[in-house]
């Protein structure tokens, strides 16, 4: 028999863990800059890892000088990527096993996410995963982003579990310090888009290529 899982919550982060979608975001920003006469600069997706979607906005509009409202892009930056994510963005290899293997195990289920509700709730249902969560934050529902540990520390209040009780599934380290800041079992989740991937290596419990490293022999 294989050992049970050594926590009793697991918090998953979308894009780039549960999710294959940092393409997305990458075409979003090419479109989104060259309407307003800019190429996406070196280091530019970098510099977002970690930050809440208001603080991307806040960041772009200040790394460009642009004239405009953190929510009106915001909003145009939902109309691009509501499509893609009702629609378009599958699931990382395994994902879904390993969710229903960790169900059948008891564990309780979270999301912790940069993602608005807008664009999250949509790609959980087309997956048909949406009802295996009990619990779902955004960085929307806290004031900092997932550099802190204040979305991941919600989460586990909302399972209603002590933090050090929590797994947290993250593909980049500026995310992976904020879990690891909240006291909790980090796993590394490679994802191509990540960089520091020797660092996340080093820094968590365990370092993953896909989910099924973590599913019982068949």
């Amino acid at each position: 028999m294989p050992s049970p899982p050594p926590f009793a919550g697991a918090i998953f982060d979308l894009d780039g863990t549960l999710l294959d979608s940092m393409h997305v975001w990458q075409d979003i920003d090419v479109e989104f800059l060259a309407k307003r006469g800019f190429s996406v600069p070196p280091g530019y997706g970098e510099s977002l890892a970690g930050l809440s979607f208001r603080e991307t906005a806040e960041y772009t509009i200040s790394v460009f000088g642009l004239k405009e409202d953190p929510e009106d892009i915001m909003q145009e930056w939902n109309r691009m990527a509501i499509e893609a994510y009702s629609h378009h963005v599958p699931l990382k290899p395994y994902a879904k096993e390993y969710l229903h293997y960790l169900r059948r195990q008891g564990v309780r289920l979270g999301v912790c996410t940069a993602l608005s509700q807008k664009l999250y709730v949509p790609a959980l249902l087309n997956h048909g995963i949406f009802d295996l969560f009990d619990a779902l934050v955004s960085t929307d529902d806290v004031s900092r982003g997932k550099t802190f540990p204040d979305a991941y520390l919600l989460c586990a209040s909302r399972l209603g579990l002590p933090p050090e009780q929590c797994a947290v599934f993250e593909d980049i380290l500026p995310a992976i310090r904020g879990a690891l800041a909240a006291r909790m079992q980090v796993y590394g989740v490679y994802d191509p888009a990540a960089e520091d991937k020797e660092t996340i290596q080093a820094v968590t419990r365990r370092y993953i290529r896909d989910f099924s490293e973590l599913l019982p022999p068949q």
